[in-house]
């Protein structure tokens, strides 16, 4: 697995940042924080909320998937190599690659789509104004989830300013067996990158990326790793025995605006008003 883990990064001797749990108000982003986030594209802040909240989000999401919960209010994807029959697991739970749709469905989800201190990270980064594009549950079941190739997040995706921001939420510890994110540093600030269709994914063409500045984050569950729509990012393969499941949670500003001029949807709601022209 190429690239050098989070916390020996030498140019700079990054270190993930860890406020206390105990704390009750919420988390605010220090300037040194956002001149992080600005510069590389990414910060990752720990402890984004409680050891019990945790536990009943990592609960609830295997409800999901073993418990029989049901699924009529959101969509499921399976490993497209199980649904072609190349590969087989033991319990369909097993199987399911991606949940979209639970922080409109789920209160769960939703107290974490709009936690406190998710919410003020946010705002630091992309203003008061707060809407959510999408939300995804990522799975990597033991020896079963595959990788997600290097790919940037805005040009899937018909938002304009390409400066969204997402948390990806740690549900599980993310390691580099299991297939914590990894990053190019600092690569968001070259705009938007070519992307072509390959089998089961949109990637980046490796002659416009270098792979080999490529930076694993791993992360405790809990944590968040907050990054630019621009930054390209990718995860390797679960090669443990262990389940790696996180959250994609994105959010755009308000002011933000649709490229179909009919406005898009209807997003979603997180905090501040809603602006003519903008964003519905």
């Amino acid at each position: 697995m190429s690239g050098t883990p989070f916390y020996r990064l030498p140019r700079r001797g990054y270190h993930p940042y860890t406020p206390s749990v105990a704390m009750t108000r919420a988390i605010e982003l220090t300037d040194r924080q956002l001149a992080d986030y600005r510069s590389e594209g990414f910060v990752v802040i720990e402890n984004l909320v409680s050891d019990s909240q945790l536990r009943a989000l990592q609960e609830r999401l295997r409800e999901y998937t073993h418990g029989g919960r049901s699924h009529e209010r959101i969509t499921v994807q399976t490993e497209p190599r199980v649904t072609r029959g190349e590969l087989s697991v033991a319990d369909p739970g097993d199987a399911i690659r991606k949940i979209d749709g639970l922080v409109e469905s789920d209160d769960l989800f939703l107290a974490l789509g709009r936690h406190p201190n998710v919410v003020s990270v946010l705002s630091r980064i992309l203003g008061p104004d707060l809407k959510m594009f999408r939300n995804a549950v990522l799975l990597k079941p033991p020896e079963v989830g595959s990788a997600k190739g290097m790919h940037q997040d805005s040009p899937y995706w018909p938002i304009r300013p390409m400066e969204l921001c997402s948390c990806w939420f740690a549900i599980d510890e993310a390691t580099t067996e299991n297939g914590c994110m990894g990053v190019i540093a600092g690569a968001h600030r070259d705009g938007a990158l070519p992307h072509v269709h390959v089998t089961d994914d949109y990637v980046i063409p490796p002659q416009h990326y270098a792979d080999a500045a490529r930076t694993l984050v791993p992360m405790p569950a809990g944590a968040g790793l907050f990054f630019h729509s621009l930054l390209p990012h990718a995860t390797e393969p679960n090669r443990s025995a262990r389940w790696r499941r996180a959250i994609a949670l994105s959010y755009m500003s308000a002011r933000f605006t649709h490229t179909d001029p009919g406005g898009g949807p209807v997003y979603f709601p997180i905090a501040g008003a809603t602006y003519p022209g903008c964003v519905r």
